[in-house]
């Protein structure tokens, strides 16, 4: 059993920057390829990143791709996302999420554990 806690949300201006945290309980954690997901109001929940168990291979999507970076410290039990040049359209409950191997970009479905997720609030 994996849990999964993220802080680090809250609210900025469009440009700005958040660093979103997820701990993990257990001893297991660089067994896990890990991953953000995201979902907006009325929308569907979403892929942004995922990054492999020794960190060594990262994923992202399109959308993000340039601005986030996706990290963990295994040595923690942490995985972080690093979120800069935020858009008003980044606005959604963040997501952090685990899964027992597997391929770069997996599906939701992939993953077994999730946390309670952060809210974060991108004004224009």
């Amino acid at each position: 059993q994996v849990t999964l806690v993220e802080s680090g949300g809250g609210s900025v201006q469009a440009g700005g920057s958040l660093r979103l945290s997820c701990a993990t309980s257990g001893r297991t954690f660089s067994s896990y390829y890990m991953g953000w997901f995201r979902q907006a109001p009325g929308e569907e929940r979403e892929f942004v990143s995922d990054i492999s168990a020794s960190g060594g291979v990262t994923y992202y999507a399109v959308s993000v791709k340039g601005r986030f970076t996706i990290s963990r410290d295994n040595a923690k039990s942490t995985m972080y996302l690093q979120m800069n040049n935020l858009k008003p359209e980044d606005t959604a409950v963040y997501y952090c999420a685990a899964r027992s191997g597997g391929r770069a970009g997996a599906s939701m479905t992939s993953y077994a554990y999730w946390g309670q997720g952060t809210q974060v609030t991108v004004s224009s």
